[in-house]
Order: structure tokens, then C-alpha cells, then sequence
């Protein structure tokens, strides 16, 4: 008998450790809930909802196959080697199949899982199934982990110039087994269940994670490059959630990309080749959590940062929380964060600029407050896109680089349309008057949305003079002019 554990891969096509599960002999999956864990991660009551309900996709698409899938609980990865080497034992298991997930505390599970079950004779079977290249294999010339993503993805390039990854067959239905699947729970204690209206914006399942891609592929990669950026418009794949909880794969997603651009990676369709940059870009944060594994443990990537005179101030922070800045690119964007479990990849830079260089607030509770209410949050893309705003860690904005939240919100959404879909309160305005309403002092009725809680021009200041003071500083000095954008 061959055991698969699923984690972060809850799909049945093209999934490296399941298909060789399903290839060596009879075989059946499991998924551990582990509660305590997920908490003490930060883990979103949205996510959760979304592992279960594609969970209970995936029991079904399985049971087509007659591989049952059991359900056990392992509250902490601790519990894991025991709870696993039990279920082992049970059904006399060969071999344990996974596919490998990174970070501190994954590896550290896996590594002791693989020590007990060894111990009793039953053989770990390890996969790189999340990422297109294994941490570790795409290295600068002294063999050290890339920090900049420009040069890490020129060896990537060089990569799949050589061999381009192929897609895993998904298991053929195998003779029935005399073990019933388990029941998938709807709910976990210690994680409230979304609203309605946020599940439907997320349906469960590969057929609809496929669909998004295809769609995508279809008919918006193309428009890619040039309407990313815009959060009215539907311009991006919407696909980060079935990414994280890997309901599709990122060799899926890359073969779609080809697809649409005859081959091409680095020329053609401008679309398709930034979106591949995007794919890049998450594998780049995933080797960095590999390589520097200190942002697992909630430190700096740059450690000189790791002086920063962060202000302590809970009323701002909360106001920043709650959507009530009187800033309305970030109020709306913090809206959208807490009513659907996403934002728009371009305002979570401009929030989490806002929140560490206009309020010098620690990167650390955005990131936090992040994982605990995104359905696509991911510790490596989540850390990277953090430190990367604050300018704390690998390849991020210069120091003297601070978004304006005004500039940007005129440039990005000039219409206002993505502010009064979350502001109602500002609908009344024109298209000048809803970037600002402070400007408006207090005219046109606009009772309910309070005044900015920072002037921007000094928290800029501010945020300069903080870095500039840093000791031993390896910063570069602020250009002449440097521009708040």
C-alpha cells in the first residue's frame, strides 16, 4: 500500500507525488488538520474554509478513482511523525509520497517525519511539485541563493530555454479498496466561517481553478502588462488562491502562458511574458525562504533595517486595520482585503508603503494582518511583498522610494470607479474629488468618512530621516530629487 499526504497540492492533475503514489501500486491519500499550528501561523479562517471545501472537491474526484481520502488530526506539525506512522502501521504502507513545502517549520516536519518512518522501515518518497525549480539548483556563480530577481530569472530563462517542465499524468482509477473515505469537516474551531459572498467569489475545485486559467489565457493575457496595474479593471488571473492551496499547479499555469504566446517566454505577447516574470516572482521568494532562512523567523532580510526606529501607534495602526485612514485608495483597498480575503496586487505595495514608511509602522503587523484575513496568503510571497515595500528586504524599493497614496490612486484608478465600489460614502464626488475629499472641507455632504489620519508630506520626511539614521547603514544616499510617485 502506498501513502500520499497531500498539503499545499490539492488537485488530482498533474500532481508529481500523487501520480507516482497511484504508478508504484494501490493507494490512499490523507490530510492532517492541524489546527494549533495553522493558528500559531496566522492562517486566514477564509483559507481554512477554502483547504475544506477543495478538500471535499478533491474527496470526490478521488473517490472516481476509488483512492480514499482520510482525514486526521496532528493539532500541531509535532504530532505529525506519530500521527502518520500510526495510519502507517494500520494499513501496512510501503511508502509515504509527498510533495515538498518550504519554510522553517515545514522542513523541520518533514525531516522528522522522515526520520521516524525510516525507523520503522517505511520509505519517504519526497517531489518538488510547487515550484518549477528546486531550491538550491538556480544559484549565482559562487553558489550562493540570487537576491536580486532580475539575475535569478535570467538563470531561470537559461533554465527553460534547456528543458521546460512537463506536466504529471493524473492517476488512472485503480481496483476498489475496502476503505471508506473520510467525512471532510465543514468547519475547524478557532476559525469563524466566511460570509456567503466571499465563498462565492472563490468557488472549490480544479474544474474552476482550469476555467480561471483558461479564461485567462483565453482572453486577458494579452491586456496583462497593460491593465495589471488598474484594480477597476479585471485584469488580473485571479488565481492566487488556487496557487497557494495548490488546486493548480505553476507548471499548469506556465504551459498556459506558452500557449498564448507560440513558445515564448521572453519575446511575443508583452502580456504573457510579464505574467511569466509574475510566476518568476513567487518562485524567486520561495528560493529566498530556502536560502536566507532567517524571514521565516520574522527577521529582516537586510539586517541593518532590523534598527529601525518603528513608531508605536496602535490608534493608527487600527485606523489602517479598519479602513477608516481618510485616505480612499487605501480605505478602499483595505475594504476590499476584508470583505472578499484579496486585494489587488498593486495596492497591497501601496497599503503596505502607506502603513511602513507614512505611519512607520513595523512591517511585521501588516504582514501579520495580511496572513490573517488573505484566502491567498502565502508566508514567501506575503514576506517578500512586505520587506520589499518597507525596503527591509531582498531586491526591495530604495528607502527614498514612497509611494504617494494620491498620485497613485489618480494614476491607477482615474475614474474612481475601484474607490466608490468600496467607498460608497464617496460616491457623490467627481472624479477629481473622491482621490481627496479632504480637499473638500467637509462640502458635499461627505459626513461619514473621516480626515486623512496623516499629513503625507511629513510622515515622507519622516520616513527618510528614520532610515537615514540607521546605524552602520549600508543604504545608498537619496538622489537629488527623488520621487515620491
Amino acid at each position: 500500500m502506498q501513502l500520499i499526504w497531500l498539503r499545499s497540492d490539492l488537485r488530482l492533475h498533474d500532481n508529481t507525488a500523487l501520480s507516482a503514489a497511484a504508478a508504484r501500486g494501490p493507494c490512499v491519500a490523507v490530510y492532517l488538520l492541524s489546527p494549533e499550528q495553522w493558528l500559531e501561523h496566522d492562517d486566514a479562517p477564509c483559507k481554512v474554509d477554502f483547504w475544506l471545501r477543495n478538500l471535499r472537491e478533491l474527496s470526490h474526484e478521488l473517490g472516481q478513482l476509488n483512492i480514499p481520502l482520510l482525514i486526521r488530526r496532528a493539532p500541531r506539525w509535532d504530532d505529525a511523525p506519530g500521527v502518520l506512522l500510526d495510519l502507517c502501521r494500520q494499513l501496512q504502507v510501503e511508502a509515504l509520497y509527498l510533495n515538498d513545502e518550504y519554510g522553517i517549520h515545514e522542513s523541520r516536519r518533514d525531516a522528522a517525519v522522515t526520520r521516524t518512518l525510516g525507523a520503522e522501515g517505511i520509505e519517504v518518497r519526497r517531489y518538488l511539485d510547487q515550484l518549477l525549480f528546486r531550491p538550491g539548483s538556480v544559484l549565482t556563480r559562487t553558489g550562493t541563493y540570487f537576491q536580486v530577481f532580475s539575475q535569478f530569472r535570467k538563470v531561470c530563462y537559461e533554465r527553460l530555454h534547456h528543458s521546460l517542465p512537463g506536466l504529471v499524468r493524473a492517476p488512472h482509477k485503480q481496483a476498489p479498496l475496502n476503505i471508506a473515505s473520510d467525512a471532510i469537516p465543514t468547519s475547524i474551531e478557532g476559525f469563524a466561517s466566511p460570509a456567503d459572498s466571499l465563498r462565492a467569489l472563490w468557488p472549490a475545485g480544479e474544474t474552476e481553478a482550469r476555467y480561471r486559467l483558461e479564461r485567462f489565457a483565453d482572453a486577458q493575457i494579452e491586456h496583462y502588462q497593460s491593465e495589471r496595474d488598474f484594480p477597476a479593471k479585471p485584469g488580473t488571473s485571479v488565481l492566487s488562491a488556487y496557487l497557494a492551496a495548490g488546486v493548480i499547479s505553476p507548471r499548469q499555469c506556465l504551459h498556459a502562458a506558452l500557449n498564448s504566446n507560440q513558445g515564448e517566454f521572453e519575446s511575443g505577447n508583452s502580456g504573457a511574458v510579464t505574467w511569466i516574470n509574475e510566476l518568476l516572482w513567487r518562485e524567486f521568494y520561495k528560493h529566498i525562504l530556502v536560502g536566507y532562512p532567517r524571514v521565516s523567523r520574522h527577521r529582516a532580510f537586510r539586517p541593518e533595517t532590523e534598527a529601525l526606529a518603528w513608531r508605536d501607534a496602535p490608534a493608527e495602526l487600527a485606523a489602517w486595520q479598519q479602513a477608516r485612514t481618510g485616505l480612499p485608495i487605501i480605505d478602499a483597498a483595505m475594504r476590499q482585503l476584508l470583505a472578499t480575503g484579496w486585494m489587488h496586487n498593486r495596492l497591497r505595495m501601496v497599503v503596505a508603503m502607506f502603513l511602513t514608511k507614512n505611519l512607520l509602522i513595523d512591517w511585521r503587523e501588516g504582514e501579520r494582518f495580511f496572513m490573517r484575513h488573505l484566502i491567498d496568503g502565502d508566508l514567501a510571497a506575503n514576506n517578500g511583498g512586505w520587506q520589499w515595500s518597507s525596503s527591509t528586504g531582498t531586491d526591495s524599493a530604495p528607502y527614498f522610494r514612497i509611494f504617494n497614496p494620491l498620485s497613485q490612486s489618480e494614476k491607477f484608478d482615474p475614474e474612481g470607479l475601484f474607490i466608490k465600489q468600496w467607498l460608497p460614502e464617496l460616491a457623490r464626488l467627481n472624479k477629481k474629488e473622491v482621490h481627496n475629499p479632504a480637499n473638500l472641507g467637509g462640502l458635499f455632504g461627505v459626513v461619514d468618512y473621516p480626515s486623512p489620519i496623516v499629513d503625507l508630506s511629513a510622515s515622507r520626511t519622516r520616513a527618510l530621516t528614520a532610515f537615514k539614521n540607521l546605524p552602520s547603514r549600508r543604504l545608498p544616499d537619496e538622489p537629488a530629487g527623488s520621487a515620491y510617485e
